[in-house]
């Protein structure tokens, strides 16, 4: 009792809990007392014995609530304390380092501190900071989260080595780098998790999964998750390949399926080999007309891959008649199917082909094309490196003040934009001239 008194934080709950604790031993003593100097009289006795107990019943009890109590509020904040969700950037070891396929390796990260991280909505990505030789600021990355569990223990991201016509902003700069340099040990710096590209789990609507090459990253997440927290859910996971060479996680989801009757599987290899014999479903690429075969009920639909094969998808979906509504995807830039209706909307102008970018701050004036993204991404290529975070207009962290010229929204911003400011993260020159506070 007196340790469990001790452990009560609350200054006032602590002295009613000894105060119990007192009154207990004084009425048992009280009671012995009249017990013994009154022998001879049984009801003197009998009120010792009955004081003795209602002294102890009453002690205990209020010094039970207490004690639970107290618990209580202990376990609360240790929950409060220990999510973990950091706003900076926060430093991550290396754990292991494991080739999935010919092109993509996965990196294990636990947090150096050694302290507890969140978890994470499935198919939500990592932004990561990269100190590469021969660069004046650290490369900033974006990458898919690749699993998925609970607790979470680590964060595991999967990436493709991109070659010189990638689609990395500087064409294979970060991917090459983690690939040969990154290994096992080492410190690389992360934010949180973030993105609007997420599985429900909690849904009961059918779930169809289609990617292709690297696209599988998010999907191996949230098909996890499902297994994981929905075992009732229907899935679909629709995957296209070179060959078996080419294929991540093929074991891996081989083992979802075992553990999940509702995880229905199909692989095209566009070019299989002799050694791929039985590893894979149909050989060709992932179509609609192929989804249309497989998934014969009203279902969700999440995208991830090469934009000319989500291009491809979308309309053959919307050639289907699948309500734009029940689709979702991801992809490095726009697919030019996507429209307003689906979870990225086309730009709100139609802004300019080349635009002269003005970064005020860094004293650089630079050639903007179409094909480089969003000014953040731009900026990012030319070795200048603003704040930010969520990169899909929604924390307003890159916010900053625009004094010539006008932008265009890749999407619309979910964050509160200040009058005289752009979130640079998704956004686009509209004029031939910017002039950005930055």
């Amino acid at each position: 009792m007196l340790e469990n008194i001790r452990q009560i934080k609350n200054p006032i709950l602590r002295s009613a809990a000894a105060a119990s604790l007192a009154f207990s031993v004084v009425t048992i003593v009280s009671g012995v007392a009249i017990g013994l100097t009154h022998p001879k009289d049984k009801s003197a006795a009998q009120i010792g014995v009955y004081s003795s107990l209602l002294g102890t019943g009453c002690g205990a009890i209020f010094g039970l609530f207490l004690t639970s109590k107290a618990r209580l509020e202990s376990v609360t904040t240790e929950v409060k304390s220990n999510s973990n969700v950091w706003k900076d950037w926060r430093n991550f070891v290396v754990v292991r380092k494991v080739k999935e396929s010919e092109e993509i390796t996965s990196f294990y990260l636990q947090p150096e501190d050694k302290s507890e991280i969140p978890n994470f909505q499935p198919g939500q990505f990592l932004t990561i900071k990269l100190d590469i030789p021969g660069k004046d600021q650290p490369v900033i990355r974006t990458y898919s989260l690749s699993d998925y569990s609970e607790p979470c223990t680590y964060y595991r991201l999967s990436i493709k080595r991109e070659g010189p016509n990638g689609l990395d902003v500087s064409p294979g700069v970060a991917s090459n780098f983690m690939h040969d340099y990154i290994n096992e040990g080492l410190v690389i710096s992360a934010k949180p998790p973030n993105g609007k590209f997420v599985l429900d789990v909690k849904k009961s609507t059918p779930a169809v999964l289609i990617s292709n090459g690297v696209g599988i990253t998010p999907m191996i997440s949230m098909a996890k998750a499902i297994t994981l927290l929905n075992r009732d859910c229907p899935i679909w996971f629709l995957h296209g390949a070179r060959d078996g060479k080419f294929h991540a996680f093929r074991d891996e989801v081989k083992q979802l399926a075992q553990q999940n009757p509702k995880l229905n599987v199909h692989y095209c290899y566009s070019r299989p080999t002799s050694e791929d014999e039985g590893h894979y479903h149909s050989i060709g690429y992932v179509d609609a007309a192929l989804i249309k075969r497989l998934v014969r009920q009203e279902a969700e639909y999440f995208l991830c891959g090469s934009p000319s094969f989500m291009e491809s998808i979308m309309q053959g979906l919307k050639e289907s008649g699948v309500p734009e509504s029940r689709v979702f995807f991801e992809s490095f830039g726009k697919p030019k199917g996507a429209s307003e209706n689906q979870q990225r909307v086309a730009t709100v102008g139609e802004g300019e082909e080349v635009a002269e970018i003005v970064f005020a701050k860094s004293g650089k004036t630079l050639n903007w094309n179409k094909s480089d993204g969003s000014i953040l991404e731009f900026a990012e290529a030319n070795d200048i490196n603003p704040d930010f975070s969520c990169r899909v207009g929604v924390c307003g962290t890159c916010m900053c003040k625009i004094t010539a010229g006008e932008i265009d929204y890749q999407e619309e911003p979910t964050a509160t934009v200040e009058d005289g400011s752009v979130l640079i993260c998704i956004s686009q020159p509209r004029t031939s001239r910017v002039v950005l506070d930055i």
